[in-house]
């Protein structure tokens, strides 16, 4: 079977229950970005270390999230509110992720600049991408019946990359940028 099957050919795609919408309808942007997201995820882990102690549990948390993603992914796929079973357990445990790598990090009293080396770069860059995704979900809420807890795990995600690129830069060694005001 091809991948192509020409039925975007003129604009439109399917929702998975058939319903034709516009590819830029917002529920179409809601989950193409969840996609987006989910590859620059992928990115970032094939910047980190394989094998190196706290990183491969970073690794596979992330691997986790790429999981939760795709459920996120095909719940706003379909035009009627599925509840993704766990997510909003998943929001918590993501709460003492962020508890626990923080207590190992130096106190953040200011402003950082997103960088640092390859992986930790590109989980700032997925953080922006999370903060998008909710964006364009609230949006969808405005017109349409979404799951609750798509919102909360975003925004909480959001917290955990942004972590999670201080907590690898850190064990790679790489001193954080603090923004000067001008």
């Amino acid at each position: 079977m091809p991948i192509y099957t020409r039925t975007g050919d003129k604009g439109k795609t399917s929702l998975f229950d058939g319903t034709r919408v516009l590819k830029s309808h917002p529920r179409v942007n809601s989950y193409g970005t969840i996609d987006e997201l989910n590859s620059m995820i992928g990115v970032a882990m094939a910047h980190m270390a394989k094998g190196k102690g706290q990183i491969v549990t970073l690794r596979k948390e992330l691997e986790n999230i790429q999981h939760d993603l795709l459920e996120v992914g095909s719940a706003l796929a379909t035009p009627h509110p599925l509840p993704v079973v766990g997510l909003a357990q998943r929001a918590k445990d993501f709460e003492q992720l962020i508890d626990e790598m923080t207590a190992k990090l130096p106190e953040l009293k200011k402003f950082i600049l997103p960088g640092g080396r390859q992986a930790g770069s590109f989980l700032h860059v997925a953080r922006t991408i999370v903060r998008r995704a909710e964006r364009e979900l609230v949006e969808l809420m405005q017109k349409e019946e979404v799951d609750q807890t798509i919102v909360i795990y975003l925004n909480r995600l959001s917290d955990l990359l942004f972590t999670m690129s201080r907590f690898v830069n850190h064990l790679e060694k790489e001193k954080e940028i603090i923004w000067i005001k001008k």
